[in-house]
């Protein structure tokens, strides 16, 4: 086993053992220190509830002898000059991470003095956008979402589209609008159309989230060079949380013939961690079979995925209850990441650093496990009864969607945190 991953591994700082920042997670995210007067963002790791800020390690020499020594890397406002390393980089900072934080190595564990210049407590800490996003691209590629929402709209003998079993289809968003977690979340306006009568301007009636998974491209291609399916996941740096919010009535009206507009880039939710593909290794496992076998581009030598657990809270104004109303796992994902990245560049498209590919609406083979609103009251249909007594169809304001992830073995959980958005008017 990598050492890095070790299960034995532990820190000299203290974890919960239901705290699901172990040393063998060491995300990565940017803050800045609540009421810092200059407002000054840099990078940070955290280890249980304790913020390790990258930026005065990397100023105090700690990462000389990594591909990073003597470059600033860790003081900037987002990760990409970072992540523009590289997968070797990457991980030799792992490896001075744990090294530098494990149980039995005395130097940062018994200088009081140092420790107060690189960590701070959580709570003293505001987080911000990690990476500079160029480009945005949103997948679809939970078979069993794709077939609730045709099912809906088109009937059982319509329910997946020609294609959908073909190719990974995915549209592109607008990454101006990408928010971080706690960021609230405006109802939006637009056009609907009733269903008897001529179009009508309106905020949304039927505003939903989507549970999501995020990957953040490490390594870009050229332009007019594509990513082989065996090689695409050296290109992701790690994965996040996402919530794409859906205005379901302004999307039913504008969709057809070329896809999700207003209903969609009015905002985007992620949450402030990304952890990476080193630390999410021993949480490989098989994916679902495909049939039709997929074109020659997208055969895997390795045909995997992630176990990652997706839970969604949702809680109403003024009233401290919440309830758990999606229970899933990206397991389930139809295409994976790798075959979203061949797909997406087979073209030649060209993924620059930063760009962030979302998987699409993650949704199980049980109604407890879908990952919308539209699918949990089936298009309205249902109302979900929550803890307080009340009923939900679509968000009302005041409502706050919590999404959480994690990946658990016997040894260890590694969490991605939480993304979180209220719905305001």
């Amino acid at each position: 086993m990598d050492e890095s991953n070790d299960p034995n591994l532990q820190s000299f700082l203290p974890v919960a053992p239901t705290n699901g920042f172990p040393i063998q997670n060491l995300p990565f995210a940017i803050a800045s220190r609540k009421g810092c007067c200059n407002d000054e963002k840099f990078a940070v790791t955290r280890i249980g509830d304790t913020i390790i800020h990258l930026g005065q390690l990397e100023e105090l020499g700690f990462f000389d002898d990594t591909p990073i020594g003597g470059r600033s890397i860790f003081s900037q406002p987002y990760l990409n000059d970072f992540l523009e390393f590289g997968n070797h980089a990457w991980i030799e900072v792992r490896k001075k991470l744990i090294e530098l934080f494990k149980k039995d190595n005395s130097i940062l564990r018994d200088h009081e003095e140092l420790k107060k210049s690189i960590l701070f407590e959580l709570h003293e800490i505001e987080f911000h956008l990690p990476v500079r996003i160029g480009d945005y691209t949103d997948f679809y590629s939970s078979k069993q979402h794709a077939t609730n929402v045709g099912i809906m709209f088109r009937g059982k003998e319509n329910a997946l589209m020609p294609n959908w079993l073909y190719l990974p289809v995915a549209y592109h968003g607008r990454s101006s609008s990408i928010v971080i977690s706690h960021t609230s979340i405006k109802r939006p306006y637009g056009q609907i159309k009733p269903q008897d009568g001529a179009p009508i301007y309106s905020a949304s009636k039927r505003l939903d989230f989507e549970l999501e998974v995020g990957a953040i491209v490490g390594i870009g291609n050229p332009l007019g060079q594509p990513i082989p399916v065996d090689d695409a996941e050296n290109h992701i740096f790690g994965l996040m949380l996402v919530n794409d919010w859906s205005a379901r009535d302004i999307q039913q009206w504008e969709y057809q013939p070329l896809g999700p507009f207003l209903g969609k880039n009015f905002a985007t939710s992620i949450s402030p961690w990304i952890v990476t593909m080193e630390a999410l290794k021993p949480f490989r496992c098989s994916a679902p079979i495909q049939e039709p076998k997929p074109l020659t581009y997208l055969q895997e030598t390795e045909r995997y995925t992630y176990d990652i657990q997706l839970e969604i809270e949702l809680q109403t104004k003024d009233d401290h209850t919440t309830t758990q109303i999606c229970s899933t796992n990206f397991n389930t994902l139809y295409w994976t990441l790798k075959q979203q990245i061949a797909h997406h560049t087979i073209n030649g498209c060209n993924l620059r650093t930063g760009d962030l590919l979302a998987s699409g609406t993650i949704s199980g083979d049980h109604e407890h496990s879908y990952g919308s609103l539209l699918e949990l009251t089936w298009n309205g249909k249902n109302p979900i009864h929550l803890n307080n007594g009340k009923t939900r169809t679509f968000l009302e304001d005041g409502d706050t969607v919590i999404i959480r992830g994690y990946c658990q073995n016997k040894d260890y959980t590694i969490s991605f945190g939480e993304v979180v958005g209220t719905i305001v008017n």
